[in-house]
C-alpha cells in the first residue's frame, strides 16, 4: 500500500493527465483518476493517457467510481464513494485480483466496507475541502484516532488512508494517529511546482515515525 495517493481534479491550469504526470514525476506511485461529470469520450481518451503514464512509472492506477472503466483501461482497481456501487457488487463484476477501496466517514462505514470485502479505506474528510461536493462531517485528528481505535477493538485490519484538505504541515500529526497513508489533490495542484511539492510531501511522510 502506497503511503501517498494522488487524486486528480479539474483545474484551469492543468489537464487531468498533466496533473497525474506531475505527481508521478514527483515520485507518487498511486494515482486515482477522478473525473466527475466527464463524458464517455473523455474517460476513454484521458483514461488511456493516465494508464500509460502509470505503467511507465510503475504506479498503481485506480479509477474513481466508474467500475465499468476498470477493465477497458486495464486499471489496478476502483475507489467507490458512499453513494457509488456497493463494494461486494463491484467485486462480483471485477473479481479478486482488482483493488477496491471505499470511502468512509464513520466507524460504521468502515465496518460495512470490511464486511463487503474492501481492500482499503479512504477516510475523511480531515478538514473542509473545496474539491469534494456533499462533504461529510469533518473528522480532525481525534476522528481518526476514534475510528482506528474502534477498528482495533473489532479486529478490522484494513489500511486507512486519510483524505480531505490535507496540507504538508498536517502530515506528521496525521501519520501519528496510525493511518496507513494520505491522499491529496489540492496540496499538489495548488503548489507553484506540483512535482517538487509531491517530492516534498513524500519526504515528509518518510520522516514520520512508523
Amino acid at each position: 500500500m502506497q503511503k501517498l495517493q494522488f487524486i486528480t481534479h479539474h483545474t484551469p491550469r492543468y489537464s487531468y493527465a498533466d496533473a497525474a504526470r506531475m505527481a508521478l514525476e514527483g515520485g507518487c506511485r498511486w494515482i486515482q483518476l477522478r473525473m466527475k461529470d466527464a463524458t464517455e469520450e473523455e474517460w476513454a481518451r484521458t483514461g488511456k493517457e493516465v494508464a500509460a503514464l502509470c505503467r511507465k512509472h510503475g504506479a498503481t492506477f485506480i479509477i474513481d467510481d466508474k467500475v465499468e472503466w476498470v477493465k477497458p483501461l486495464q486499471a489496478d482497481g476502483v475507489h467507490l464513494g458512499k453513494n457509488d456501487m456497493p463494494i461486494d457488487e463491484a467485486r462480483k463484476m471485477l473479481g479478486k485480483g482488482v483493488l477496491i477501496g471505499g470511502t468512509a466517514n464513520t466507524l460504521e462505514d468502515v465496518e460495512l466496507h470490511a464486511r463487503r470485502g474492501a481492500d482499503y479505506i479512504g477516510c475523511g474528510p480531515f478538514r473542509f475541502t473545496a474539491t469534494k461536493e456533499k462533504l461529510s462531517p469533518v473528522l480532525g485528528l481525534e476522528g481518526y484516532r476514534h475510528i482506528l481505535h474502534g477498528m482495533a477493538e473489532r479486529g478490522i485490519a484494513l489500511p486507512v488512508v486519510a483524505i480531505g484538505g490535507i496540507a504538508r504541515e498536517d502530515i506528521p500529526q496525521l501519520m501519528a494517529t496510525g493511518v496507513s497513508g494520505i491522499a491529496v489533490s489540492g496540496a499538489i495542484l495548488n503548489a507553484g511546482n506540483p512535482a517538487t511539492e509531491t517530492a516534498e510531501i513524500i519526504k515528509t511522510i518518510k520522516s514520520c515515525k512508523p
